[in-house]
């Protein structure tokens, strides 16, 4: 298969970025998308050893792109691709989606998130830092619990544990963010949120890590959620957006209660 690829080059957070196209040539339908970038950046990589390309001005060097686990639990390998977070595939990570999703001889489009909460930091690659500082604010249980309970000391109804697994599946990608015309993080904080505010061990701190974490969100520059449902639509891990009514009623009962 062969495609035609216009990629997002920026060389700092400082320089304005632009499109580059580049042409891949004989990948196979069960290359993955990052293992077609890396055949890229392969590429690339050789034109800049070889004078002629150079003097041609093709010297441009390899893609920068974020990758790590490549098995879809990391949430690293963020791409916005023909205007989809992470692709076009439903409940993948791009490091899950294959060529053969495309068509051959197609044009295929890379940027990096869009969003001013996650800035440029060079090609694909952005800052997601905001993330971490929300988790910071209050994502967390500071209790002590001592020793590993047995396992029916605190009973948990099935359908809460349920729910609250389904949220804590939040891989921390920013696909609900990038997808969102507003780049709000309500889908990512209404996730944290709701894993702990399901349990009994998350409900002493509720209130305040409800009011920590939107405070900082908000501090951070995100959107406001309008309810579109892009995010859970782009979301990789199908996060519902029934947990941004769960985040709202913790937070005005937070507010309330004060």
């Amino acid at each position: 298969m062969n495609f035609t690829l216009k990629v997002w080059r920026q060389k700092n957070a400082k320089e304005k970025g632009r499109f580059e196209t580049y042409h891949v040539k004989d990948i196979a339908e069960d290359t993955s998308f990052l293992e077609m970038m890396d055949i890229l950046n392969e590429q690339l990589i050789h034109e800049d050893m070889d004078p002629v390309a150079v003097n041609k001005g093709c010297h441009s060097g390899p893609v920068s792109f974020d990758h790590d686990c490549r098995e879809g639990i990391c949430g690293a390998c963020s791409l916005y691709i023909n205007g989809h977070p992470h692709g076009p595939g439903a409940l993948v990570t791009t490091c899950q989606l294959f060529m053969r999703n495309f068509k051959d001889g197609e044009t295929i489009t890379v940027e990096p998130w869009r969003s001013a909460a996650f800035p440029v930091v060079k090609d694909l690659v952005v800052n997601r830092n905001a993330f971490d500082q929300i988790l910071q604010a209050g994502g967390f249980i500071s209790i002590n619990p001592g020793a590993v309970p047995d396992a029916n000391a605190i009973p948990v109804p099935k359908e809460k544990a349920d729910k609250s697994m389904d949220a804590a599946s939040c891989i921390g990608c920013g696909a609900c963010v990038a997808s969102c015309k507003n780049g709000s993080a309500m889908l990512f904080v209404a996730a944290r949120v709701s894993s702990l505010a399901l349990l009994p061990q998350g409900r002493p701190e509720a209130c305040r890590r409800a009011k920590a974490m939107v405070a900082k969100m908000d501090e951070l520059g995100f959107g406001a959620c309008t309810n579109t449902q892009a995010c859970e639509a782009e979301c990789p891990k199908g996060i519902s957006v029934s947990n941004i009514a769960r985040l709202n009623r913790e937070f005005l009962s937070a507010k309330f209660k004060d």
